[in-house]
């Protein structure tokens, strides 16, 4: 599990590599991840939009932008949680997945999130500790 917290609002990543949706013959590998967001704070915040950087082994990298997760933009009364799974190929057998969330006040003012950095590993292979 991977955990970052940003003005009062946590986010836990849960990767899982997926065999049975992977196949090393096919250089195809993927992983599921879970994510759920609790916001500590005192105000109400709605989710707006995703900023993904994914890095395979070979150090390519793309970017992933697009409106709310999933499909949704949930908004997060104090206290309240939010959790969802989605999912990511790679054509290598590892790498590496951070980026941010934009949040929207109550007040109307947008503020970016941080998704902690979390390794997509083979569960044989030795976790890769990501800065």
């Amino acid at each position: 599990m991977f955990i970052t917290r940003t003005r009062d609002i946590e986010v836990k990543v849960t990767p899982r590599f997926l065999p049975e949706r992977s196949s090393a013959d096919k250089r195809y590998y993927f992983w599921s991840y879970t994510i759920e967001i609790t916001n500590h704070g005192d105000a109400t915040v709605q989710l707006e939009s995703r900023h993904w950087r994914i890095t395979d082994a070979l150090g390519r990298v793309q970017e992933v932008r697009g409106p709310g997760v999933v499909g949704e933009q949930p908004v997060l009364a104090p206290g309240a949680s939010y959790e969802y799974t989605s999912g990511v190929p790679l054509t290598t057998d590892s790498g590496f997945m951070t980026g941010s969330y934009t949040m929207v006040g109550e007040a109307g003012e947008r503020f970016d999130i941080a998704i902690p950095t979390f390794s997509l590993d083979l569960p044989h292979a030795a976790a890769r500790v990501v800065n």
